[in-house]
């Protein structure tokens, strides 16, 4: 079985039923990430689009022990046998860093090293243009959403505070990336 049919089956086993709204958004996370793979070499596709898929499984319930889904998510792949790279994906999407010092978790998800490579800023861009729903949006419009899905005093919000300008550049980053290669393929 194929890296992107084993994460495909274990998010819709977690998310399908218990969270039908984050699995419309993983699915959408996926068909972005699937969208921008010819950014990352041929070798790394399938991380790429399985790592979109898996980067909110910790919310499952059945997954869910710590509270902070990257975490919990990373965790629990590492407990199924997946690649250590696809495990730090999930801990260090979209910025979780800097939740998880809100949390005071940081030395849990430093059980993980977050690669800063094309590969992770495609990550985060597909998760940062995709609305819960699973369709696309712009970087400015999802982290609104997000502020006010979650409430002034939440910590998440006080957390996409802090983390916008390393998302909207990671999204910035990929998109540029994005126009670039666009470029090339008209030049030839």
């Amino acid at each position: 079985m194929s890296l992107v049919s084993a994460a495909t089956d274990i998010a819709q086993a977690q998310l399908s039923e218990a969270l039908p709204r984050r699995w419309a958004h993983v699915q959408g996370v996926g068909r972005r990430a699937g969208q921008a793979a010819h950014l990352v070499p041929p070798s790394e596709r399938d991380l790429l689009v399985a790592s979109a898929l898996l980067h909110d499984v910790g919310y499952a319930p059945t997954v869910a022990k710590s509270g902070f889904h990257p975490l919990d998510g990373a965790r629990y792949l590492r407990e199924l046998g997946m690649p250590t790279r696809l495990c730090a994906l999930v801990a260090h999407h979209s910025c979780a860093y800097r939740e998880a010092e809100l949390r005071g978790l940081s030395a849990d998800i430093a059980e993980w090293q977050d690669e800063q490579t094309i590969l992770r800023d495609v990550l985060w861009w597909a998760d940062m243009t995709t609305t819960p729903d699973g369709l696309v949006v712009n970087v400015v419009d999802r982290i609104e959403e997000i502020q006010k899905r979650y409430g002034p005093e939440d910590l998440v919000t006080f957390f996409i505070r802090q983390a916008t300008p390393e998302l909207v550049a990671a999204v910035e980053r990929t998109e540029e990336r994005l126009r670039s290669v666009a470029i090339d393929y008209t030049a030839k």
